[in-house]
Formats: C-alpha cells, structure tokens, sequence
C-alpha cells in the first residue's frame, strides 16, 4: 500500500499508522501484516493537544466478555453468568468474528447487567470504520451511558477472512483516543509490553496518556517480573493513568492456543504443561489464574486484572471465568481484612 505522492519502493505502514508502532509487531520484528520488518524502529511522540482528564478509577476485576455471535439471548444470558463476579466487561471487536454493531451492543449489556454494578467497556477498531462512522460509533456509546471505550487500531484480517472487505485504517489507536477524549469519553487503550521495541512500550503508553487515554490495559505476558519492570520504566516516563494487567485462563488446548495466536501474546510454558496436564484442568486453570493475579495485583501500579481469554473451547467457559473473577475478589477481600490469602 503506498499513499499519494509516496516512494513507491519504501515501505509504508499497512495500517496506515501515524503513532506507531502498533502491538502486533512479532517477537523479531516483523509487520504483523506484510512481509519484512516494522516500518517504525522507535515510536512517534504524539503530535496534537496534550489532553487532562479527571482521575479514573479502575475496575479490580475487567472480564473478556465472550458470547455467540448476533445473539441476543445469549448475550443476556452470559451477562448473566458474569454478573456479580467483576466489576466490568470488556467486549472485544476480533478481526475474524463480527457481532452486534457497538452500541448496540453496548445497549444490550446495559440492559442485561441493570443493577449488577457492572459497566460495559465496548472496543472500537480502526479496521473497518473511517473517522466519521467512529465518531458516529463514540456519540452512540456516551448517549446510551456506555461511557467507557477501548481504542485500538485493530488487528489486521488474516489472509483467509473476508479477503473481499477492504480494511480501512483511516485513524490510528492514539488519533482515536484524542477523539474520544474529545467527546468526554473514557479512553482505555492497550498496550504489549513485549513487543518490539520492547524499551519503547513503556514510553508509548505515555504518549496515549498524552493523547487522552485515562485507563490502559496490558496485553498478556507470560511472566510477573515482566509487568513489574514495565510498571516501573513508564512511572519513570510519567505515567500516572491506572493500569490493568491480563490474566491468561485457559483449560485446554484450543483456549490456550487462541490465546497464544493474538498478536503480542505469550504464554508460560510450564503454566500450559501443569493445566494441560493436571487431572482437572478446569481446577488447574482456574488455580493458574487466580495465582497470576495475585502476582499482578501486588505490582506498584497495576489497581486491577483483565480476566482474558475464552477459557474454554467445550463450553461454560463464562463460568469458569466468573468462579476466577469471584476467587479473586474474595482474595482482596481477605487482604483488606488482614487475612492470610
């Protein structure tokens, strides 16, 4: 893809990034989407207005919100399940399965988490929507009180899905912050930390800072230590929005391997051995999660966990992730009181 008036024979960002690099750069620095490596070997200091926002306060615990998709029973029904459990979901947008436009989706969790305390986070991708049908999306959102959005560029397409559709990129995650922001939003975004440039990630969470985000959620890493050193560089940077760490649940060998095939996404080898291999690997997954939070959450910065993933390929797995999200509010709970974990 080369832009107007651009030197055909230079590479250009497929995803037509300003502020990149995006999350999905590979381990060895190749584009997520094309052949050969990142066109951006450090990040782009954000450019427009530095954005102030009033604190925002993180939810402890942030579930993946999984459901069948153009379902609406179903979306009630796992509303349902997750109930009581977290203190939000997350409503994620994949690139090779489309649901329920944004806001109505976020009008059906509404309707179905009343009186839960529990509030919808519905992602917004760059991917299919040019600047207009974003900011259309954005209007809907706040006018339903849907107040929270993650922005994020979005994965490009694999080759084999819909290779008819054309993938729009007109902004990138950090332009659309800024016009979230702009709307008196909630701009949660994401960030990898080990994604190349690795030392970079930490600075880049900043610049979304700068843009607008109040909120950030870490994409999953396989170790605690890896989290902490990244906590520690960005506060070093001047970042002072809360920080939400993923929790990896799986219970079997297709929820682990959905994990390990997002981009920027890594697993603990010996975690996935002792699941995978445990006489119960649904206990085993459940345990495996709720000791990594623990982990997590005593990490300077991190006021929260995301609970991620499908949890399971054979079903149910909205329940096993509301039995960690309950395990791991009960485990607050007992440090609040003094209790032993």
């Amino acid at each position: 893809m080369t832009p107007s008036g651009a030197d055909p024979q230079v590479p250009v960002c497929p995803k037509r990034m300003t502020y990149g690099p995006c999350g999905g750069v590979r381990p060895d620095g190749r584009c997520e989407m094309r052949s050969g490596p990142c066109i951006f070997d450090d990040l782009v200091p954000w450019g427009g207005p530095v954005a102030t926002r009033p604190p925002v306060r993180a939810p402890l615990v942030l579930t993946d919100f999984s459901c069948a998709p153009f379902d609406e029973q179903d979306v009630v029904r796992t509303a349902g399940v997750l109930a009581g459990s977290c203190d939000a979901v997350l409503v994620g947008e994949h690139q090779n399965k489309p649901d329920f436009p944004p806001t109505l989706m976020g009008r059906l969790l509404l309707d179905a988490l009343t009186g839960s305390g529990v509030t919808p986070w519905i992602t917004l991708s760059c991917r299919d929507r040019n600047r207009v049908v974003l900011e259309q999306e954005l209007r809907g959102l706040r006018s339903i009180g849907a107040d929270t959005v993650m922005c994020v560029t979005g994965d490009g397409r694999g080759y084999d899905v819909r290779p008819d559709v054309t993938q729009t990129f007109d902004l990138d995650g950090p332009r659309l912050v800024a016009l979230a922001a702009s709307l008196d939003m909630v701009a949660a975004v994401p960030e990898t930390p080990t994604a190349p440039p690795v030392n970079a990630r930490p600075r880049r969470l900043v610049e979304k800072q700068k843009a607008g985000a109040g909120i950030a959620v870490l994409n999953h890493v396989p170790y605690p230590h890896t989290v902490a050193r990244f906590m520690e560089s960005g506060r070093a940077a001047g970042l002072t929005i809360p920080v939400i760490a993923a929790v990896a649940v799986f219970t079997d060998t297709a929820s682990a391997a959905v994990l390990q095939g997002l981009p920027g996404l890594e697993l603990d080898p010996a975690v996935t051995q002792r699941v995978l291999g445990a006489a119960d690997p649904v206990e085993a997954g459940i345990e495996a999660a709720v000791e990594e939070a623990r982990a997590l959450l005593s990490i300077d910065g991190i006021e929260g966990v995301n609970i991620s993933g499908s949890a399971s390929a054979s079903g149910g797995g909205a329940a096993i992730k509301a039995e960690v999200g309950r395990r791991v509010k009960n485990l607050c709970v007992d440090r609040t009181r003094g209790e032993a974990p």
